[in-house]
């Protein structure tokens, strides 16, 4: 796996760079959770458009963590960008409300992170920008992502690096401490954090999916690396799943 980090550094940027200019776009707009992904995504930003061309929104929703606030803004006064709050309350109670019965967690997680998105993507018309996705390459083979919600966005720089390779990159560019400490989280509802609720470590899952895809090792050989039967059935089940998360949308043909 890669960890030569300024050079990953170095091509993030100048990829950030010439595809956004093809387009003549030169500003950004990104969603900053207080997170490690959203945070690296700042960082190739800042360093691609220059500071004042940054916009970063937080969008907490009323059980959304006050920790993960105060770190967003760690980010934005760690690179001087700028940024605005936008409370996404109003907007997912006033959906809700319509709702029958019990409305699951997941379900409910999923409307702030599409309403979130509604938000980024106005602001991004206004400023004549685009939107930085945040999503990581273990999410995307996982589908640990919610369609047209945080996986959308107009150009990624960390689509592919796996959630370890973050954390390093995180780490070489100078991103808070206090954000490379924590556990990952999607601030969906007090408690969540993205491992307990996927049933799966990041470190081991990036070991098993940088062998069997990048390496292109086979079942034998993943046995040999002490991946379990049960544990290679289960990431693979959760890999093809979510599938059609990954590819893009089946358009009927007429002849």
């Amino acid at each position: 796996m890669n960890e030569n980090y300024p050079v990953i550094e170095k091509n993030l940027v100048s990829f950030l760079r010439e595809e956004t200019a093809k387009a003549g776009i030169s500003r950004a707009v990104i969603g900053l959770s207080g997170g490690i992904d959203s945070a690296v995504s700042a960082f190739l930003s800042a360093k691609a458009f220059g500071p004042e061309n940054v916009l970063g929104i937080m969008m907490p929703y009323r059980t959304s963590s006050k920790a993960s606030l105060v770190d967003a803004e760690r980010v934005v006064n760690s690179l001087g960008i700028r940024s605005k709050k936008v409370e996404i309350t109003e907007m997912v109670d006033a959906y809700l409300a319509k709702l029958e019965g019990d409305v699951p967690a997941v379900r409910k997680g999923n409307v702030m992170a599409r309403m979130r998105m509604i938000v980024l993507y106005d602001n991004s018309a206004a400023e004549k920008g685009i939107v930085v996705g945040t999503g990581n390459k273990t999410e995307i083979y996982l589908g640990y992502t919610t369609l047209f919600g945080d996986s959308a966005c107009g150009i990624n720089p960390v689509g592919n690096l796996y959630k370890t390779q973050i954390f390093g990159l995180a780490k070489h560019m100078g991103v808070p401490e206090e954000i490379l400490n924590k556990r990952p989280s999607a601030d969906l509802w007090e408690g969540q954090t993205d491992e307990d609720e996927m049933g799966i470590l990041y470190a081991e899952v990036d070991r098993y999916l940088y062998a069997k895809f990048d390496e292109n090792k086979s079942e034998d050989e993943l046995i040999k690396m002490g991946f379990g039967k049960d544990y290679i059935a289960k990431v693979n089940g959760i890999i093809k799943k979510n599938e059609f998360k990954r590819l893009p949308v089946k358009i009927g043909r007429i002849s």
